[in-house]
């Protein structure tokens, strides 16, 4: 479906690599959780019993975290979008300070300067919490002021990740269009031009056509 003969419908968003990849690490970042709410918390723990297992459960999600993201590195797409999200324009500090940011009126490329900056803490917390959990892991290789500083960071880290990840399932919930962007690999028109006018305007010439 076209709205004309020269402007289609919708927009490619995010390639198939790309989608699996959040999938993926959505679905390992969930099972990371649960299981460190199991671990942290005695009466959650209560209802399951099997403390080990719940470790060895979180340990093997925590180290096989990593692997989606370099495979991801794979992908054109994915190095593209990565470069996006790494770069913070004046135009980004002025959404952030705009009441009417969702309006349409600030030129918003790809990615919005929240998603840029979910994007950014997302990756340190995922590269910190690997390294403190590693050191946890391997614990008799490192001396008792490291092994007490990483369980400190990880702990306390991994309480603020999970605020981000809460904040980030929220905002896509009151966004049905970006999930179908996820969903699918493409978002309308109407939607690109009042969220993304900038990208819209860049990509008119690599469109979907439904």
């Amino acid at each position: 479906m076209t709205l004309s003969s020269d402007r289609p419908a919708s927009f490619v968003r995010f390639s198939t690599a790309e989608r699996w990849v959040h999938r993926t690490l959505g679905i390992l970042i969930l099972i990371l959780i649960a299981t460190a709410a199991l671990l942290f918390i005695p009466d959650l723990g209560g209802l399951v019993g099997n403390r080990q297992t719940v470790r060895m459960i979180h340990e093997i999600a925590g180290f096989v975290l990593l692997i989606p993201l370099l495979l991801a590195l794979l992908s054109r797409a994915f190095r593209d979008d990565a470069g996006r999200l790494n770069r913070f324009r004046p135009t980004d500090w002025q959404w952030l300070r705009s009441r009417d940011r969702r309006s349409g009126r600030i030129p918003v490329g790809k990615f919005n300067a929240g998603q840029k900056l979910n994007a950014a803490f997302s990756l340190g917390a995922i590269l910190v919490l690997f390294l403190t959990g590693t050191m946890m892991f391997f614990s008799s290789y490192f001396p008792d002021a490291l092994r007490t500083g990483a369980t400190f960071v990880h702990d306390w880290l991994s309480l603020a990740f999970i605020v981000v990840v809460v904040g980030h399932i929220y905002m896509a919930f009151n966004d049905a269009t970006a999930r179908l962007g996820m969903r699918t690999g493409s978002v309308p028109e109407s939607w690109a031009r009042r969220e993304h006018g900038e990208w819209a305007t860049e990509e008119l010439g690599s469109p979907v056509v439904d």
